[in-house]
């Protein structure tokens, strides 16, 4: 049996000495493993659009046990971002939430579309890096089900008190005046109109609005921590983009 279909090429492994296996996350089966004949060889036409941060137009053959890419056609390549080390840090690390994270063989079509377009964001405008981290992160989170409580307190009902905290194991917000203790990360205003945007605004508006100084740190901290939290294991490339962002 023979598809055709849009995928993001997330990651590469070797294969004996020309052909590899790549994890795609496709736009109608979702994360599969194909494997690509030939694909090392630098004259291969699949060579390059077979690489990892590819968007590319895939045929693939659906064997008894396993995938096979036999013609592959690049959409958008995102090849600029290897001339950045830290946008392109991020952007494994985008690549291998989605690796760990995502069940196999399931269509994901929101989540597919938040890792493109924050690559395009990424690549194409001057928002901070930790912005658009943020936002992936937390709209991964609640799209995959771990969409948490952000109305109001969950104590009292104040929807914006001067000062709130997010409880990172509940997954609810408090206000300072009820907060007493526990695992949680404070947010001033600007970051709680950050958070509530990453989570629940129109997809077409993800990225249209702006943080900085002290709320931006707030919403970065609060989202990856939220993410790590509940996906109870660790990222290499995560820590890998903290020492690239640090030494920058």
């Amino acid at each position: 049996m023979r598809f055709t279909t849009d995928g993001l090429i997330l990651k590469e492994q070797t294969i004996k000495e020309k052909d590899k296996l790549v994890t795609v996350f496709t736009r109608s089966n979702g994360l599969i493993r194909c494997f690509v004949r030939n694909a090392r060889n630098i004259k291969s036409v699949l060579s390059s659009s077979t690489q990892p941060l590819n968007y590319s137009r895939l045929s693939i053959y659906e064997g008894r046990d396993s995938y096979i890419i036999d013609e592959a056609d690049s959409i958008a390549m995102f090849y600029e971002l290897r001339e950045d080390l830290e946008k392109l840090s991020l952007a494994n690390y985008f690549c291998e939430v989605c690796c760990r994270m995502l069940p196999d063989g399931q269509p994901a079509d929101e989540l597919l579309s938040l890792i493109l377009n924050s690559l395009y964001v990424l690549l194409n405008t001057d928002k901070h890096p930790l912005l658009i981290k943020s936002v992936f992160e937390l709209r991964f989170m609640g799209v995959s089900g771990f969409m948490p409580d952000i109305l109001c307190c969950c104590e009292c009902g104040d929807y914006e008190a001067e000062k709130m905290y997010f409880l990172l194991n509940e997954s609810k917000l408090i206000c300072s005046r009820c907060y007493k203790s526990g695992d949680a990360c404070p947010l001033s205003r600007c970051a709680l109109m950050g958070l509530r945007t990453a989570l629940l605004t129109d997809p077409k508006r993800l990225f249209a609005f702006e943080l900085e100084g002290e709320s931006l740190y707030q919403l970065a901290d609060c989202a990856e921590k939220f993410l790590l939290t509940h996906s109870e294991q660790p990222f290499p490339s995560l820590l890998l983009y903290k020492d690239i962002r640090n030494m920058n």
